[in-house]
């Protein structure tokens, strides 16, 4: 074969495999944009619940707005005619809250749940700390439990978090991380959300620090979003897509013991959101709910950080489908990776200039979940290209290590991988949670809080 017909060739198969580039891009960002569309319908975000603080009170949460009247002995908030109500008793909820090492971030945390008048009693799970974590605990009146070690087939956190239900007496239990910033109203408002659902877990506001820390979190946070969309759906996905931040729980604790919740999901890494789908497909009402006015999360102190620890948890390799694991990464790095990279190199098509806008926009729309939205959002998708290298490689060579621990392989899912090894699709059906106005999310928060 002479050169010119070489290069003929070349030119020929060259074209060809742009077309077909092309033609996925083009399907993938349709499945894109099709997510952002669902933001029409969404769920309102959680508003504060007043609390009571005299034995035996109540509460009585509308749907809608409420005025306040002091009755004998207890508060009670009087519902405009034509609104739908729930009744939040006061004092009922327990605060479960897994600690390894964690004195430099625990005292905001349980002090803030102490104060709540809603909490009955705070319990500080010790996950074999090393530091003052379960002496700062007990000096600010929480009831301390000294943890375990896990047992053969136990990761860290679910073990901890199955230690402190066994000791909780509230009928409403409410998990936190040890990083989490709640406000006052946070844990009546997920009691009163526990009306509705079996399970609520809280989307926060996330503390960065520094343009670099917000540009990269963002735009992880943004690959949680092509996949799965944003947060408050208004139509509950199907079960193996259903997604959960475990940084925050509610659920009542009868259900939970009845359910073995914890340690049906005790070898997963990505507990949280196992436990909402081996739920879900139980069928529970899981609710993924929108909280950044009542809670805030300081995930990481560094750049470093969000990239080895964040990086490596949301990519849900040991809760999804190889099938599907391959569809969600197809639309990552179709839409957000390779349009940047394109422009960086000079050579954007028309359609890699559309979808860069429309991930312009999702990051104007991630301000609502920062605490500080700063330039570090609109910095982000320059970083889309290496944050889909790291996804990548948390997929297909996870990392099972975390703060000393080494865990094997867990134990598959089965149906709820949604597609096992060879199945699923990236079109995302069934709803997939909340979507702002005009194709935008408000608030985009959610998923996997840091395991142990």
């Amino acid at each position: 074969m002479t050169a010119g017909k070489l290069a003929g060739w070349s030119a020929v198969a060259g074209a060809v495999a742009g077309a077909v580039v092309g033609a996925a891009q083009a399907v993938a960002g349709a499945v894109v944009c099709a997510r952002l569309a669902r933001g029409r319908r969404r769920r309102p975000p959680l508003r504060p619940v007043p609390a009571v603080a005299e034995s035996g009170g109540s509460l009585v949460v509308p749907a809608g707005e409420v005025s306040v009247r002091a009755t004998a002995g207890n508060v009670s908030v009087v519902v405009p005619a034509g609104n739908v109500s729930v009744v939040v008793p006061a004092g009922n909820v327990s605060v479960v809250v897994p600690a390894r090492d964690e004195e430099g971030r625990l005292g905001p945390c349980v002090a803030a749940a102490l104060a709540d008048p809603a909490v009955r009693e705070v319990i500080v799970v010790d996950d074999e700390s090393t530091d003052g974590t379960a002496r700062l605990a007990a000096s600010l009146g929480a009831t301390v439990v000294r943890g375990t070690p896990p047992p053969p087939g136990w990761v860290g956190k679910p073990w901890a978090v199955h230690q402190g239900l066994a000791a909780a007496k509230g009928p409403v239990v409410v998990t936190l991380d040890a990083d989490a910033r709640p406000r006052p109203g946070l844990f009546g408002a997920l009691a009163a959300g526990l009306e509705e659902f079996d399970l609520v877990s809280a989307g926060p506001r996330f503390a960065c620090d520094g343009p670099v820390e917000q540009a990269l979190h963002a735009s992880f946070l943004a690959t949680l979003v092509y996949r799965l969309g944003p947060i408050g759906a208004a139509t509950p996905p199907p079960p193996h897509r259903v997604l959960a931040n475990g940084q925050c729980l509610a659920f009542h604790r009868s259900a939970m013991l009845a359910a073995d919740g914890f340690a049906r999901v005790r070898e997963h890494l990505a507990d949280d959101v196992a436990l909402a789908r081996t739920l879900a497909a139980d069928g529970w009402r899981v609710g993924l709910l929108d909280a950044g006015d009542l809670l805030t999360v300081d995930m990481h102190d560094s750049v470093a950080g969000v990239w080895r620890e964040w990086g490596r948890t949301l990519a849900l390799a040991d809760v999804t489908g190889r099938g599907r694991q391959a569809a969600d990464l197809a639309v990552v790095w179709l839409t957000a990776a390779l349009p940047v990279a394109r422009l960086l190199a000079g050579r954007a098509t028309p359609l890699d200039l559309g979808l860069l806008g429309v991930r312009l926009l999702l990051a104007w729309a991630l301000r609502g979940s920062y605490e500080r939205p700063g330039p570090g959002l609109l910095l982000s998708p320059l970083l889309d290209p290496a944050t889909a290298v790291q996804l990548t490689r948390a997929t297909y060579r996870p990392r099972r290590i975390w703060r000393g621990r080494s865990y094997g392989p867990p134990r598959p899912l089965g149906p709820l991988l949604g597609g096992g090894t060879s199945g699923g699709t990236a079109d995302g059906t069934g709803g997939e949670t909340d979507l702002g106005s005009g194709g935008t999310c408000d608030r985009t928060d959610g998923g996997t809080g840091g395991e142990r």
